[in-house]
């Protein structure tokens, strides 16, 4: 096992970047990070709009991690944010592919962020694996072409994971803390019809999966990061108002709603799909948070 000493993020100062960031740490690893703005000595600047990056940001890594990209639910899907969602991706991936073409390194390892949009919303009763195809919708094509920028790093003799990431549960922000607010104040209930799956992810086991993925050189392509158990979104919003000590008094919101609210981007919260976790599993990944009314008394009685 080669083990990873010096590690550069991307994205480091998002939700799952800076908690990663802080395990990793934990672990004696080195990390520095890759951002539009340096904060401090372990930060090199890129900017992947113009194709341009710190000439030193290769110098010592071993281990990319790569988790840049813009966040998909955190504005109205606009033609121009669709094109940020997409360029966010494949640029700043293309930009790296250059740089370890073209510039001498030391890099032998680049993990990946992907996300389970990947397999589309075709068929909320199918389980979906990691050989399962690409769906056709919009957030597929974005990860299927984010997928294919990275698959190119590999033709470089680096070894390359990608992580389908689903939805991270996490006390910081994120779907937690937009499903957890309503309930907290009584006026919480499931959105659409709630029967749509949730295939769901405690934030410490996201950033579990990725650190194996960093050290355990047996891993390559995609793997699922995904509670094996994964939930409907009437049984996830059970869950926190069971920990929150609420009742659900709300009847569901309307699927039509939410898409006269937030657009287009209501598919990600009435539509869903089961996602497996044998993958990652079988490479011997132990979840501490397997079942989600676990995982939310963790993260909500904080």
């Amino acid at each position: 096992m080669d083990v990873s000493k010096n590690i550069l993020i991307t994205g480091g100062t998002g939700l799952l970047g800076t908690r990663l960031t802080k395990i990793l740490q934990g672990l004696s690893k080195n990390v520095y990070h890759l951002s539009r703005a340096a904060k401090g000595e372990k930060s090199f600047t890129w900017d992947p709009a113009n194709q341009k990056m710190d000439a030193d940001a290769l110098k010592d890594a071993d281990t990319i991690i790569h988790l840049a990209g813009a966040n998909v639910g955190e504005k109205r899907w606009t033609e121009k944010r669709k094109e940020e969602i997409l360029k966010s991706r494949t640029e700043s991936t293309r930009l790296l592919y250059d740089e370890l073409k073209n510039r001498e390194h030391s890099v032998k390892h680049f993990i990946s962020a992907s996300a389970i949009g990947y397999y589309g919303f075709d068929n909320e009763q199918k389980w979906y694996h990691e050989d399962s195809e690409a769906g056709t919708d919009f957030l597929a094509q974005v990860t299927r072409a984010w997928e294919q920028e990275v698959d190119r790093i590999e033709e470089l003799g680096i070894r390359v994971v990608k992580i389908r990431i689903g939805i991270v549960l996490s006390d910081e922000g994120g779907a937690l803390k937009e499903i957890a607010n309503p309930v907290k104040n009584f006026v919480g209930g499931p959105l659409g019809a709630g029967t749509q799956p949730v295939s769901w992810i405690h934030i410490d086991d996201v950033c579990g999966i990725f650190v194996k993925a960093v050290d355990d050189t047996s891993m390559r392509g995609a793997y699922n990061a995904v509670a094996p158990n994964p939930v409907n979104n009437r049984t996830l919003t059970k869950a926190i108002a069971q920990t929150l000590g609420r009742p659900m008094v709300m009847p569901p919101v309307p699927a039509f709603v939410l898409k006269l609210i937030i657009g287009q981007m209501a598919e990600i919260v009435v539509k869903g799909s089961k996602v497996s976790a044998k993958k990652v599993t079988a490479a011997g990944y132990q979840f501490k948070f397997p079942l989600v009314q676990d995982a939310v008394n963790d993260l909500l009685k904080k």
